[in-house]
């Protein structure tokens, strides 16, 4: 990309700050970006915290190499439609609107408009997200790259096929909240238990902290960290029988295929 080009980001949600806040403070320049926001007073509201223009959609759309869509998927074709004419060969829209393929965006661009589709997560928000970028019809190696560089500045980023977005939804796009779920559920056992909730939840928190911190630092298997924790006969070991006999790891897989599935349908217009 020349030094020179823009990125707009379209739509100032959270998800939208949070892409805009990651790109100022890795750096980018702020004479570089633009957003996209209809409403006065966010439009005044970005402008004084990041110094950034705030246009209309179109008019940011028209200035831009790059175009970020940060809408919400039912809002989609309604904003394709209003930037369709300011668009051209050459330009990049990276799509972070679950559930919209490629090809649906194509369809409703002019021809040559390069897509690339992104799955990102919450976790963003602390630039520690995990985004999954996939390419459509007219995208070049160099172009696939910027909307990498985009999303690396909020957290890490893989490249997989398209067709596997529904199961990166189901995993990673979902996955903070499975994550929420288990430590809702390991501080109330531990206000069962009788702990204060303050006490129980700092040491959950920490705990989950610190054990993702060993997962990525160490790059151990996550079974042979388990099984460093669980000694024979032990209070870890009768705590993992009683979530076998539950089934937590087959509910797990139900919940992430059924997760799957309702990505699919939503892609499909359900």
């Amino acid at each position: 990309m020349s030094a020179d080009a823009q990125t707009a980001i379209l739509g100032a949600g959270v998800m939208g700050e949070t892409l805009l806040s990651g790109l100022v403070r890795a750096g980018r320049r702020v004479d570089r970006l633009l957003v996209g926001e209809k409403r006065a007073e966010r439009a005044a509201e970005l402008e004084e915290r990041y110094g950034v223009a705030v246009l209309g959609n179109r008019a940011a759309a028209e200035r831009a190499t790059t175009i970020a869509l940060v809408v919400k998927p039912q809002d989609m074709a309604e904003l394709l439609a209003e930037i369709a004419p300011a668009l051209g060969p050459g330009r990049l829209l990276v799509s972070l609107a679950a559930g919209i393929t490629t090809a649906w965006i194509e369809e409703r661009v002019p021809e040559g408009v390069a897509v690339v589709r992104v799955m990102p997560n919450t976790p963003a928000l602390v630039d520690e997200g995990m985004a999954a970028v996939s390419p459509g019809s007219h995208v070049s190696e160099e172009q696939l790259a910027e909307a990498e560089g985009l999303l690396s500045s909020v957290g890490r980023v893989v490249r997989v096929p398209e067709r596997q977005q529904d199961a990166v939804t189901a995993v990673s796009g979902s996955g903070p909240a499975y994550l929420f779920y288990v430590v809702e559920s390991m501080i109330e056992a531990g206000v069962h238990l009788g702990l204060p909730r303050t006490t129980a939840s700092e040491l959950v928190v920490q705990t989950l902290v610190g054990s993702a911190k060993m997962l990525r630092e160490t790059g151990t298997h996550p079974t042979v960290l388990r099984e460093q924790v669980t000694s024979p006969a032990g209070t870890t070991a009768a705590a993992l029988r009683e979530l076998e006999a539950h089934g937590v790891r087959a509910a797990f897989l139900g919940a992430m295929e059924a997760a799957r599935d309702r990505s699919r349908e939503l892609a499909g217009g359900s």
